[in-house]
């Protein structure tokens, strides 16, 4: 047996350093150092901007399809409608929400203020679902467009033909590889992606351009077209207001903009509190990607409008979800089309570069805070796995079928920006600002009609987002009820008159009485300090101190415990605690009072009536149950020493 204890060393050695390795990252992402040191780290927001512009700007290559096919010769006056909503409505809120919430958790953090309990855990849980919705789709959906622009390309189709879903798992895989490897990384990629794409789209405009205004019958043919088929300016206003919410797509991007903003430099005295630099480096990022874009948009909707044929938009179709790729291999020739399609694919794999570091941010900063997440989910590399085998999984579901996604992907889209607009205009509101709050209102209106709009008509994104926000709610219920016997207390915290108590009675047995206030007279005391004496056959001239617990949120999981002594009736000592849970706050004193003064404490209770299951129950919702065994399992956990272990006595 001998020669095996080196191999056996070994595999212990390189399983502690890929554990190591995986849990790396434990603070890149969820976790923030308070000071003023930590809070301007990062990198300049233009950096930033091409982080989340690998997801905005990349729809610019399924964004015009969409739209012909959405709005067909009214798609440039449809793209105005969008442009408009765009920089009067979500540049406005997404600003807004910037400076209220500038660590990152977006609009969900500004509504989670509103809600308390289990209600507000539950809210925060179906808008995370929305929003795992959002950027997961996004990994899919952008990967499986990329593949797609591979392999339409005419110089690989016929050996890539019906090897989609192949390639775009490669692609989900090699994007998740990055992540692993660092996210400074994914930054610099970012970079060097976005300034090729729309460098290359630039080109593509500018002779697209040219074409249309230089071809006399182009804009005289489409202006004569909308005028039969829709009589009016009034009347294409009113289809184009109609059809606005199928091009929801082109609002992408920025729930991932305020996602990522704790990368953001900010100023050298900026702080975790007050952020001023990092803010404003957010506003500046969120303003240039929307009028970059809402510049592309509208004139990329224009040229391909006039100058595609309507057939070539439907599926199956040479320009089906590649159109401005279609414009470059058709007058820009086969080589530029062919560099083009390498940069709008790098540019739609990467694009779900943004989503995932939105999901590696807000993920941690919600579900291990409520206990509905392992340890491990605040470490960047797990969850990079984690949400590359789910990506994998959809991709498979969807068969890496663009067009089935995309009413998954609108509705995450609109369900976050309706929210969104909701937050700040309570925020408004709250603040007294009359004119902000009328106008974040108009737009949360324009929003919830987009949204309901899109989901009546492609009601698959709602059964999606649904799946999600089930799986989520399903799992993170799972996980609570596991890490339920866990000491959740952070700290501990005595006032002076505890401490007092806790020093005095150091000298002699430790003992504690938990005690349910009441009325908390003198009969409650007195009865209930008789009554442990017989229970367990103690004198009544032993020193004991109550210990009394108020339950605040019991949907809260981690929490500081704070300690007050009170003299009650002139003689009776009593340590108020509040807390989530009333097991976990006494574990907790009981560890802290043995730590200080070196004796092992004694804690007596009085059995509950009821049925076991329903006392869990009442223990995990509310806090409370049956205290004494689940005190004792607390302890039993957190210290595996029976030696060391506080005594807990039911009588």
């Amino acid at each position: 047996m001998a020669p095996s204890a080196p191999a056996d060393s070994s595999l212990a050695a390189a399983r502690h350093r890929l554990r190591a390795w995986m849990l790396e990252g434990l603070a890149d992402m969820a976790k923030h150092h308070p000071g003023p040191q930590s809070a301007h780290r990062g990198q300049r927001w233009w950096r930033v901007m091409c982080l989340t512009g690998v997801d905005y700007f990349s729809t610019l290559g399924y964004q015009p399809g969409i739209a012909a096919l959405a709005a067909g010769l009214l798609s440039p006056i449809a793209t105005i409608v969008l442009v408009i909503v765009t920089l009067a409505g979500a540049l406005p809120v997404y600003r807004r929400v910037a400076k209220e919430s500038p660590h990152g958790q977006g609009s969900i953090a500004m509504l989670e203020r509103l809600l308390s309990f289990w209600k507000g855990k539950l809210f925060v849980l179906t808008l995370l679902g929305f929003a795992a919705t959002d950027f997961l789709i996004t990994i899919t959906l952008s990967a499986a467009d990329a593949a797609t622009h591979l392999v339409e390309n005419p110089h690989v189709s016929s050996a890539l033909h019906n090897q989609q879903l192949v390639i775009t798992l490669i692609l989900v895989a090699l994007l998740g590889a990055v992540f692993l490897k660092g996210f400074l990384e994914a930054i610099g990629v970012a970079v060097v992606l976005v300034g090729i794409y729309l460098a290359l789209n630039a080109v593509v405009v500018v002779v697209g351009l040219w074409h249309v205004l230089t071809a006399p019958h182009v804009i005289p043919d489409w202006s004569h077209a909308l005028t039969t088929e829709h009589g009016s300016v009034l009347a294409m206003v009113g289809v184009a207001l109609l059809v606005f919410p199928k091009l929801a797509l082109g609002l992408s991007g920025f729930e991932t903009g305020v996602a990522v903003m704790p990368h953001i430099e900010g100023d050298p005295d900026d702080t975790e509190a007050r952020p001023t630099g990092r803010i404003r480096g957010a506003k500046k990022l969120l303003t240039t990607a929307a009028v970059i874009m809402s510049v592309f948009l509208i004139i990329t909707s224009f040229i391909t409008t006039l100058l595609i044929p309507e057939d070539a938009f439907k599926p199956g179709g040479t320009a089906n979800g590649r159109a401005l790729a279609y414009l470059a291999h058709e007058y820009l020739g086969s080589a530029f089309g062919t560099v083009y399609d390498i940069s709008t694919i790098a540019i739609l794999w990467f694009a779900g570069a943004s989503a995932m570091a939105g999901l590696l941010n807000l993920m941690p900063q919600y579900l291990p805070r409520y206990g509905m997440a392992p340890h491990w989910a605040r470490a960047v590399r797990p969850m990079v796995l984690v949400f590359t085998l789910v990506a994998f999984l959809v991709t498979w579901i969807f068969n890496a079928d663009v067009d089935a996604q995309g009413g998954a992907y609108a509705t995450g889209v609109l369900v976050l920006i309706s929210s969104a607009a909701i937050a700040v205009t309570i925020a408004a509101r709250r603040a007294r600002e009359r004119g902000w709050s009328i106008g974040f209102a108009v737009i949360s209106v324009v929003f919830l009609y987009t949204t309901i709009a899109n989901v009546i008509e492609r009601p698959d994104g709602v059964k999606i987002g649904a799946c999600f926000i089930a799986g989520i709610i399903l799992l993170s219920f799972l996980s609570r009820v596991a890490r339920a016997f866990e000491l959740r207390v952070t700290s501990v915290v005595l006032d002076d008159m505890a401490e007092r108590f806790i020093r005095d009675i150091a000298h002699r047995k430790v003992r504690l009485i938990a005690n349910e206030p009441d009325q908390r007279d003198l009969a409650e005391y007195r009865d209930k300090l008789q009554q442990i004496c017989t229970d367990n056959d103690l004198p009544a001239s032993e020193d004991f101190i109550f210990v009394e617990v108020t339950v605040g949120d019991p949907s809260e999981f981690e929490s500081e415990l704070r300690v007050r002594g009170e003299v009650l009736h002139g003689r009776y000592r009593v340590l108020c605690l509040e807390s989530s849970t009333i097991s976990n706050a006494l574990a907790a004193l009981l560890l802290h009072v043995r730590d200080v003064t070196g004796a092992q404490p004694h804690i007596y209770f009085e059995w509950t009536e009821g049925n076991p299951f329903a006392q869990f129950l009442r223990f995990f919702l509310f806090g409370q149950g049956e205290v004494a065994p689940v005190t004792r399992e607390v302890l039993r956990e957190a210290e595996p020493d029976r030696a060391r272990r506080p005594r807990v006595h039911v009588g």
